[in-house]
């Protein structure tokens, strides 16, 4: 990498676990909702880079952006404050449920400030709220800087392997919304020399919009720490067939993946992880060794919600961007 490795911050608890499922013979889940006692999940890696770079750079405030009930939103709010970072978020709409309106009253309990959009002023909206006191955090954290931190988590995971902590499976299975961590696993992974294919299962509509944003940012990703572009592009593949209607809307496949889960001590959610879950079944039922990697934290939320608002007390124009 030239000029040096990128600052990073020290803001999880890693290596997380890998674990045999048990009851599904072939199944392994990385347990990244546990990657702080804070806030888990799967931007908190990310996060290390991208809020290193704000304070590096002398920044008071970040600007970022997500759907109303974002967890990269929450993730941005939990851990920028904990710098001393003032956070400004975007929103967008997603249909409503429990766990998004509980995402978006405990962003606001933090101290977001928080601007209302449709998707297609999201960028406006961005550009006027920056300034020369902040930094831009991509959607999802998922930039170069960003999937920095699953090329890491790529090589934790191959170490975990060599320890004998866990088998090297034939697929990795991940939701792929932004794509920066389906990205930088398939990079860290090629690094590696694991025989590992990264499954993205899209969350979202288009799918072949995921599809080329995960690539493009993968090659970018590549292209920063010097891995072969043709090697990280075959060790992606990203799934349509789990998305639904969309973003944010449940399915049967996922209401059968949660109650699958529960059994096992997960928790999903309906947006990104009962799709993953689904699909990281489906490749267990085809025969394949697969790691399912939990991307959803589990932390105690009631502390987040410590102060927050009551649904009914946010903003009518920020209420309303859960449909």
């Amino acid at each position: 990498m030239s000029g040096g490795a990128p600052p990073r911050l020290s803001l999880g608890a890693f290596p997380t676990a890998v674990e045999r499922v048990a009851g599904a013979p072939g199944l392994w889940v990385k347990r990244d909702d546990a990657a702080s006692p804070v806030y888990g999940g799967n931007k908190v890696r990310k996060l290390e880079y991208l809020l290193a770079r704000a304070e590096a750079r002398g920044k008071r405030r970040v600007v970022t952006m997500g759907a109303a009930g974002s967890h990269h939103v929450l993730a941005t709010a939990v851990f920028a404050r904990a710098r001393g970072l003032a956070v400004t978020a975007v929103i967008t709409s997603q249909p409503r449920t429990e766990h998004a309106a509980k995402n978006l009253r405990a962003s606001v309990g933090l101290g977001v400030e928080v601007i209302p959009a449709w998707e297609g002023s999201l960028p406006l909206q961005v550009l006027a709220a920056w300034g020369p006191d902040a930094e831009i955090v991509p959607l999802g954290g998922s930039s170069p800087l960003g999937a920095l931190g699953y090329v890491d988590a790529a090589r934790e995971l191959a170490a975990q392997i060599r320890a004998g902590e866990c088998e090297e499976p034939e697929v990795c299975v991940v939701a792929a919304g932004s794509g920066g961590t389906a990205a930088g696993l398939a990079v860290g992974f090629a690094l590696e020399r694991l025989r590992t294919r990264v499954i993205g299962v899209s969350v979202a509509r288009p799918v072949f919009v995921v599809d080329w944003g995960t690539r493009f940012l993968a090659s970018r990703t590549a292209a920063l720490v010097g891995a072969d572009p043709a090697a990280v592009a075959e060790r992606i593949a990203i799934d349509g067939a789990w998305v639904g209607r969309g973003y944010g809307h449940a399915t049967e496949a996922g209401a059968s993946a949660h109650a699958a889960a529960r059994a096992h001590g997960l928790a999903l959610d309906v947006t990104y992880t009962e799709k993953a879950f689904a699909a990281a079944l489906a490749e267990v039922g085809r025969g394949r060794s697969t790691l399912y990697w939990h991307s959803l934290s589990s932390a105690p939320f009631d502390p987040l919600l410590r102060g927050a608002p009551a649904e009914r007390a946010l903003p009518a124009e920020v209420r309303s961007r859960l449909a």
